[in-house]
């Protein structure tokens, strides 16, 4: 096979995101970005587009542009699906569009910005019958999917408790006020959605929790908080959760926890054992057992599932971090697009999909609801 051909709509010039797709999608060889609409600015987006040395004629003034052209060129020509990089607004519009249009997509989190359009995407998906991924990236992460397989394998026995946070301190002050584009949006609710932190973080640590524990959300009990003067979305909270099996758990996100940089951690609790994972130290995964000395796992160590190995690229002791994690997205990606594209199917492909991003979407949605009662419990579904 070929490597597969990428177009990308937003992560123009200034953007910190689009560059870490690009190379994510770039690390296995497997995919190149063959076009791009860039910027919401024509002008900026072909510029951004020249300095990625793509050809004139696949830079576009706009997504709506891309996708028509990249659909009358000749099939060896066209791109095979659209990377969406862009604020949470821009979401869902190019995703349809590109959807009907016959393209696959690979979309940023959250999937959508309001709930609706995230049923109505999921709808799209399923009568297209494309592929659609979604970068919920900590998922990729090889001692994350060593924590998944040994929960699925009942190595911890039945789930009791679960304890994420996911603390980060740049929104302590009042950046959207400067020339911050990126704490701009983020607290813009026309831009953001109704979940600020909720929404950019908080949606990381739901989609972890139910990635490792393999169990659902049952109902939640958020008590938000909006400490930036003039602050309309939350930039902290804390949430109770209540697990499908009758698990318990706690859950704490914040953008004002000052000092902290990026402190995604999970604990999860079983009757025979329990693990520990840390974002900022990912190649340790620390499990303590009821009968057995505690115990570390790394990339390429020993007593790994083949779902660690298979994520881990480098020899042991060498660090893997977020590049990795979220390439191996995109190359769980790629190997299943290779395979639509070859006529074969592909059992439980691993990556987080449209299912995940309305899960996240009711998330979001729930944690307000709970709120807006004085953080009284409401059921997700």
């Amino acid at each position: 096979m070929r490597k597969l051909r990428m177009g990308m709509i937003g992560g123009g010039q200034g953007s910190f995101i689009g560059d870490v797709h690009r190379k994510a999608a770039s690390i296995d060889g497997l995919i190149e970005l063959v076009c791009g609409a860039f910027s919401s600015n024509a002008e900026k987006s072909k510029a951004s587009g020249k300095a990625l040395f793509l050809p004139d004629n696949r830079c576009y003034g706009s997504f709506q542009e891309m996708i028509l052209k990249e659909k009358e060129l000749p099939e060896d020509e066209r791109m095979d699906f659209v990377a969406i990089v862009t604020p949470n607004h821009m979401h869902y519009p190019p995703a349809e569009m590109a959807l009907k249009h016959g393209f696959h997509v690979v979309c940023d989190k959250p999937m959508t910005l309001t709930l609706d359009e995230a049923f109505q995407l999921k709808s799209i998906v399923n009568k297209s019958g494309k592929l659609f991924a979604l970068t919920h990236n900590y998922t990729g992460h090889p001692m994350v999917k060593q924590a998944k397989a040994m929960i699925a394998n009942g190595d911890l026995g039945a789930i009791r408790k679960i304890q994420v946070q996911y603390l980060q301190g740049w929104l302590s002050t009042a950046l959207e006020k400067s020339d911050h584009k990126q704490a701009a949006w983020r607290v813009d609710p026309k831009k953001s959605g109704i979940g600020g932190a909720l929404g950019d973080i908080g949606t990381h640590a739901e989609n972890l929790v139910e990635y490792i524990s393999g169990l659902k959300i049952n109902e939640l009990a958020a008590d938000l908080g909006r400490f930036g003067e003039g602050r309309v979305l939350d930039d902290d909270g804390n949430v109770l959760i209540r697990m499908e099996n009758g698990a318990k758990g706690t859950m704490s996100f914040s953008q004002i926890a000052l000092g902290e940089e990026n402190n995604l951690a999970i604990k999860i609790y079983g009757e025979k054992g329990s693990l520990e994972w840390h974002q900022e130290n990912p190649n340790e995964l620390i499990t303590r057992w009821l009968d057995k000395p505690k115990k570390i796992f790394t990339p390429q160590g020993f007593d790994l599932y083949p779902e660690a190995v298979t994520a881990s690229r480098i020899p042991a002791g060498h660090p893997e971090g977020y590049l990795e994690a979220f390439a191996n997205i995109y190359k769980n990606f790629a190997n299943h697009l290779q395979a639509y594209l070859k006529g074969e199917s592909v059992n439980a492909p691993d990556y987080p999909s449209v299912d995940d991003g309305v899960r996240g979407m009711k998330f979001i949605y729930a944690s307000v609801e709970s709120d807006k009662k004085n953080a009284d419990w409401v059921i997700i579904d």
